[in-house]
């Protein structure tokens, strides 16, 4: 009998209440005490409404991002499954609570279950799809019987108004009318908090259904492309990347070295292009005929990029209709690494789905452009 992985169970945690747009500086604060200038441009072409933040209006948090996973993780705990049950926990994170420990350790902590294995990947988006194939790999191999993946972000801390005052009070002494860069201003109206976690196993459920990984494929274009979003580093104007050590911790202040930024222009120009491209190809390799495809899930950070995905579909004849598109991009926001595992929590619970469908997932990475993507079957 051929060996095989299954989703079983997707549980997800979003903290507290859906936020909405007029009350996102209620919660992240304002730079400087005043509105942003980009905002209702950022939010116009996102089409985000709602999303969450693990911290309340006093800018206190109300929960770390090993927190947000732990939840998630004892969400899957039903149905007779136990913590202890987990053999593999694997985890993907853009905003890790600290550099060391690794946030798979800290969530492992967090859950006090038996001793296991625990491994943990960093990056943005595609970091929880690499912890994904990781937990595959370890099933498809015969090393475990299961294993739990998680994705999660708590990105709020790194948006937050007091991440910048320290450079808008620099910028003061330089102008009279001083204004946080679109590169960092941009991404505070993009981003939301939250955490998702998958049990994966050699087995099906035994009643209900279960998707099945049929493959899952990875693939990074840094060779190409210089750095479009990052954090903890500047660029300088040749497109160089100078990370945090190479400056002063008077420096980090004045330039809110740490904070999360992106270069917009690289960013339309390469994401849709390159990750359809590398789609067209996949699909071709592993011989699938787009329309036979039921669902397709792209990770989109913008509702700006749903035309433009489109439009290179078409390019390559491999064009999905929008009806089989499945985004849940408004309601939640762009959550990184947990968005993808949102998403197929979202749809598995929707009662949508049917034995034999075919599910298609497409994950970019916009830090140095890299894509993950991978067919599932309902089974």
């Amino acid at each position: 009998m051929d060996k095989a992985v299954y989703i079983n169970r997707v549980a997800k945690f979003l903290p507290g209440e859906p936020i909405g747009n007029e009350d996102i500086e209620a919660y992240l604060g304002y730079v400087d005490g005043k509105r942003s200038r980009s905002k209702s441009i950022v939010l116009r072409n996102n089409k985000i409404t709602t999303r969450y933040y693990a911290r309340n209006k006093q800018g206190q948090d109300t929960h770390t991002n090993a927190e947000l996973t732990a939840e998630a993780v004892r969400g899957l705990c039903i149905d007779g499954f136990k913590l202890d049950d987990i053999e593999l926990l694997t985890s993907g994170t853009t905003s890790p609570d600290q550099l060391l420990p690794a946030h798979g350790i800290m969530v492992h902590g967090l859950l006090k279950s038996r001793p296991i294995e625990t491994i943990s990947f960093a990056g943005s988006c595609c970091s929880g799809m690499n912890a994904l194939k990781y937990a595959y790999m370890s099933i498809i191999s015969g090393n475990t019987n299961n294993a739990v993946t998680t994705g999660s972000e708590k990105l709020s801390s790194w948006m937050s108004a007091q991440s910048f005052e320290e450079e808008a009070q620099k910028l003061k002494e330089l102008e009279n009318n001083p204004m946080l860069s679109f590169e960092k201003d941009f991404l505070r109206w993009m981003l939301s908090d939250g955490a998702a976690a998958a049990l994966l196993s050699n087995k099906p459920n035994p009643t209900g259904i279960s998707l099945k990984i049929e493959w899952l494929e990875i693939c990074s274009f840094a060779n190409e492309v210089e750095t479009c979003m990052y954090a903890a580093a500047e660029k300088d104007e040749a497109g160089n990347l100078h990370g945090w050590s190479e400056y002063t911790p008077k420096e980090w202040l004045e330039k809110s070295i740490f904070s999360l930024k992106q270069d917009t222009r690289l960013l339309d120009k390469n994401i849709a292009r390159l990750g359809i491209a590398k789609l067209a190809s996949i699909l071709k390799k592993h011989t699938i005929d787009h329309k036979t495809i039921d669902w397709y899930l792209p990770h989109i950070s913008s509702e700006y990029f749903r035309s433009k995905v489109d439009d290179e579909m078409v390019v390559h004849n491999i064009q999905i209709p929008q009806e089989k598109w499945f985004i849940n991009l408004t309601r939640v926001g762009n959550v990184g690494s947990a968005s993808i595992f949102l998403a197929i929590e979202e749809l598995i619970n929707s009662g949508k789905l049917m034995k034999g469908q075919q599910i298609v997932l497409i994950v970019p990475e916009s830090a140095r452009f890299s894509f993950a993507y991978s067919l599932l079957t309902v089974v």
